[in-house]
């Protein structure tokens, strides 16, 4: 049986996925946004990233049909659920 951390690590712990939901916590971005944010990812990781997180009901991914191309990306309440997780990690972090 698995414990509920296992659970959620297997959602959070994938390289990256914790840094996009910390710059989605603040509100829609796009994916040009995310990967500017995101020194050092792959568009490709990026959008498997997403795409996983979409799949788990986390975020929502918004298509405008516009010449260029226009996608948003948000939490969903689910995704907005996790935002005590991240403020307690930063506390955890400023104090120690």
């Amino acid at each position: 049986m698995e414990c509920g951390v296992s659970k959620t690590m297997k959602i959070l712990g994938s390289k990256w996925t914790g840094m996009i939901l910390y710059y989605l916590l603040d509100g829609t971005r796009r994916f040009g946004e995310l990967e500017r944010f995101l020194v050092g990812i792959s568009p490709k990781t990026l959008a498997l990233r997403l795409q996983e997180l979409e799949s788990e009901g986390i975020v929502v991914k918004k298509v405008f049909a516009e010449v260029p191309l226009h996608v948003e990306y948000s939490l969903t309440e689910k995704g907005k659920s996790l935002s005590d997780i991240f403020r307690h990690m930063e506390l955890w972090d400023k104090q120690h």
